[in-house]
């Protein structure tokens, strides 16, 4: 069950209404999912407790290992409940980050490079991840690719610094933006499976 408020009022929907709402009426969309498995997986991230950005010299490398061991212990929880569904890595001063993600459907695995920087006022900006190679083929993605994720999570990321982290940019940004967008456009085809584009050439 998704959550939505409009003029004050909160309205719970499913997921397909969510999606259709989400993708013609934006500003209607702006609040978090607030589903079971929602809370489970933020449950499994652990929270940061040290509040600095790349700027911080001093306090940096430690909000950097709070992150490694957010998103170690998240993928850990992904393996274990049969949910694994992205891979991260990042420069060796942490403000640069790349890797994969995917999408099953149908029983096919659908799998996109993903990246982003840590901005200089990070915590308090969230990072913007970005799916280059989806560039163009979604009104939900700003220029270069990346993902619009401002009506429904900005807030709850403003209210939750510092102790929401990468993890869970990733859980509550990028997991709902995949559950959503991908399959509109691989029903558009939009998006084809690896095997699809090997056949055509």
């Amino acid at each position: 069950m998704y959550c939505i408020v409009k003029e004050k009022r909160i309205i719970y929907v499913n997921k397909e209404i969510y999606a259709k709402l989400w993708k013609y009426q934006p500003s209607l969309t702006s609040i978090k999912m607030v589903d079971a498995a929602t809370k489970k997986a933020l449950s499994g991230i652990p929270l940061l407790k040290t509040n600095a950005g790349p700027r911080d010299k001093d306090l940096w490398p430690t909000r950097l290992k709070e992150e490694y061991m957010s998103l170690i212990k998240y993928v850990e929880n992904n393996k274990a409940a049969d949910n694994d569904w992205f891979r991260l890595e990042s420069s060796k001063d942490g403000t640069r980050w790349f890797g994969k993600c995917w999408h099953m459907q149908d029983f096919l695995k659908y799998e996109f490079d993903i990246e982003f920087d840590i901005p200089v006022t990070y915590p308090v900006t969230a990072p913007e991840i970005a799916i280059p190679e989806l560039d163009g083929k979604t009104a939900k993605m700003y220029r270069g690719g990346k993902i619009c994720l401002t009506d429904h999570f900005k807030p709850l990321w403003a209210k939750n610094v510092p102790k929401f982290g990468i993890g869970h940019a990733i859980a509550l940004g990028l997991g709902p933006w995949l559950a959503v967008e991908i399959p509109d456009l691989i029903s558009k085809g939009l998006v084809k499976h690896k095997d699809e584009k090997e056949e055509e050439t």
